[in-house]
């Protein structure tokens, strides 16, 4: 009895939800919906992003951060908004991951391009192994969107893991704590708590390449049947 009072009370819910104002904004027509939108402006962001970073004004850094941090903020507001409202297609979860991996590959290869986010009061060897960690999250990206070409061929769905996730919001977390220190060098130079942000922001874009690897091994571990088919 319990059971089908849950039922019933959640049943109604979901109608309200439905009929509400701004599930019908949120639907919008055919599949451009509105989480569908937020991907593709977080797409269109990125370049905006590039543009900030190199233009040479007082505060750009902050500028960029200010785009990659909204950027950011979408990947979770789209995925929130699709689940809550059942508005799940094809297109988001084709787009979502590829924004994703395009909004984070495009930031951590500028940066590479700027040694001073990586080798501030530690020298060249950071810069060589922040290139290192760069080389294997695009590597691990490949393999598994590769993986993921062969799943689909044999009609098998891979859902995403925990670990994978984790890897994104710690990978999103260091670059934008990376994009503050570099802002903030820009006024206040070497100072002491510019470098303890900007070693915050490295601590974490090291875990983040540990979690890609170890993402990466379960992901193919798990999914091994595929390479059986």
């Amino acid at each position: 009895m319990n059971n089908e009072n849950e039922n019933v009370e959640e049943s109604g819910r979901e109608q309200e939800v439905m009929q509400s104002k701004f599930y019908k904004f949120a639907k919008g027509k055919g599949v451009m919906n509105l989480p569908n939108k937020l991907t593709i402006a977080r797409v269109v962001m990125i370049p905006v992003f590039l543009l900030f970073f190199y233009l040479n004004f007082a505060g750009h850094y902050f500028a960029a951060l200010g785009v990659f941090a909204v950027a950011s903020f979408t990947d979770f507001l789209d995925g929130f908004l699709a689940r809550k409202y059942k508005l799940i297609t094809n297109l988001g979860k084709f787009l979502d991951p590829v924004a994703d991996k395009i909004l984070v590959s495009a930031a951590m290869i500028v940066l590479l391009t700027v040694p001073d986010f990586f080798t501030l009061g530690l020298g060249g060897w950071a810069l060589i192994a922040a290139g290192c960690c760069v080389a294997v999250i695009m590597g691990r990206e490949l393999l598994v969107s590769g993986f993921r070409m062969v799943a689909a061929d044999a009609g098998i769905v891979i859902a995403a893991d925990k670990i994978g996730k984790y890897k994104t919001v710690t990978q999103l977390i260091s670059l934008l704590v990376l994009l503050f220190a570099g802002g903030l060098d820009e006024f206040m130079g070497e100072h002491l708590a510019v470098k303890i942000i900007n070693y915050a922001g490295l601590g974490l874009f090291a875990l983040a390449t540990l979690l890609t690897v170890i993402s990466g091994i379960n992901y193919i571990v798990k999914n091994a049947k595929v390479l059986k088919v």
